[in-house]
């Protein structure tokens, strides 16, 4: 299989102030896509302060040095371009769209944006209150309750254990004064991954981004250290009874980082056990048995040790027998090789999934950006593809019996079938 590497080589630049400049040369169609990544995600975040990257990301848009929310939205909109922001767990994210006449307008303004961000008041206020609406909204969902439950007593205090949005106390609590303190702390260029894709020459991207942000010095300070707490492994049973008329069964296990050896043979074994509509759980859980309304698995890509997830929704009835079907099937893959034509299907589906995800410009300066932000660097592209297809069944039963014995286990719906399931 062809990589996007040998079609379409990823240039790599540092300026002199400390940017990782990534352009991916796609004359494709005559549009270019920027990312620009900042290590500063929730993980960055003061347990009393949960939520912050969150809104800073909701309110960085809408005002700059000399420019109010509205101008900026007229700024983008004028020439049909698109910007946003985004925080996640392990990065902070300022994404835009244009067409290649206007890369270096809608550049420059991303730049104040970055840079000077004036967080009025009153979006500030206003954010909030749409982001404590979200906070409550999800208290709603039962799936939502049943993983901000796994997540707490899984991570405990560690990061990882709080929504990116923080709760209904932290999230209250914030001030303009505490996200200007978190902007001048962890925006800064040597903090910084600026990833291009589309109809621009390496050499005139860099020098656009020079042209930008060259006069951006780094402060003398050097950034803070995280200091995160070991996350101790204890399975644990939690329940919250609902009103509600299906029960979420939820299976929690503490996986790897994605620098982990162990991390490939974790991502295929989620991928065979949950996803999509031949997987295993869909399969053996929906389709066989017709247990599930809704049944999957989930092992995301992170920094520090993620969770390997399995969860269904099912009839309050069902509670016990599901509860019993999923431990069975995670129990399996310690126990039994998974047969080969398994494996390579498993193979076949998580790196068809892989490339079809770099399809776009966006796509494609977001892998490459973010693989630079967690520190794997773009050779990772290859990388995990060449991991992929060197796991073996003797890897999968190993990763298994190491990561995926005893669960946590999160329990949401109706109280007398949740109870009865854990009798």
């Amino acid at each position: 299989m062809t990589t996007l590497l040998q079609k379409s080589p990823i240039h790599r630049t540092v300026l002199n102030n400390g940017i990782v400049v990534l352009v991916a040369e796609n004359p494709a169609a005559d549009i270019i896509a920027a990312r620009i990544f900042v290590r500063a995600g929730s993980c960055n975040e003061n347990r009393e302060q949960a939520g912050l990257a969150h809104l800073l990301s909701a309110v960085m848009t809408k005002g700059c040095d000399g420019l109010s929310s509205l101008e900026i939205a007229e700024k983008v909109e004028s020439v049909g371009a698109s910007l946003s922001a985004d925080a996640g767990t392990d990065y902070f994210l300022l994404s835009f769209k244009t067409v290649t006449s206007d890369f270096g307008e809608i550049l420059t303004l991303a730049g104040r944006i970055l840079r000077s961000p004036t967080f009025p008041e009153t979006q500030v206020e206003l954010e909030r209150r749409l982001a404590l609406q979200d906070i409550r909204s999800q208290k709603e969902q039962p799936f939502n309750v049943a993983f901000e439950q796994m997540r707490q007593v899984m991570y405990q205090n560690h990061p990882y254990s709080m929504s990116v949005l923080g709760d209904e106390t932290t999230m209250s609590s914030l001030t303009r004064a505490d996200l200007v303190d978190y902007h001048q702390t962890y925006f800064r260029p040597d903090n910084v991954v600026i990833s291009i894709a589309g109809r621009v020459t390496a050499t005139d991207a860099a020098a656009l981004v020079e042209e930008v942000f060259a006069d951006w010095q780094a402060p003398a300070q050097a950034l803070p250290i995280l200091n995160l707490p070991e996350i101790k492994v204890e399975p644990q049973v939690r329940v919250k009874p609902i009103q509600t008329q299906q029960s979420i069964v939820m299976l929690g296990y503490l996986g790897t980082s994605v620098s982990s050896v162990d991390y490939a043979a974790l991502k295929l074994l989620c991928t065979y056990l949950g996803n999509g509509l031949s997987s295993r759980l869909f399969v053996e859980l929906r389709e066989k048995r017709g247990l599930a309304y809704e049944v999957s698995a989930f092992y995301s890509t992170r920094l520090f040790p993620a969770s390997f997830v399995v969860y269904m929704g099912t009839a309050p009835e069902n509670t016990s027998i599901a509860l019993e079907g999923l431990r069975t099937e995670v129990d399996l893959l310690s126990t039994t090789e998974v047969s080969e034509s398994a494996l390579k299907a498993a193979k076949n589906k998580i790196l068809g999934q892989y490339a079809l995800g770099k399809q776009t410009n966006g796509q494609i300066a977001q892998i490459y950006g973010w693989y630079e932000i967690l520190g794997l660097g773009i050779d990772f592209d290859t990388k995990f593809q060449e991991l992929i297809a060197a796991v073996s069944a003797q890897d999968a039963i190993a990763s298994a019996c190491k990561y995926l014995k005893e669960p946590y286990l999160s329990l949401v719906g109706q109280e007398e079938a949740i109870n009865r399931a854990i009798a």
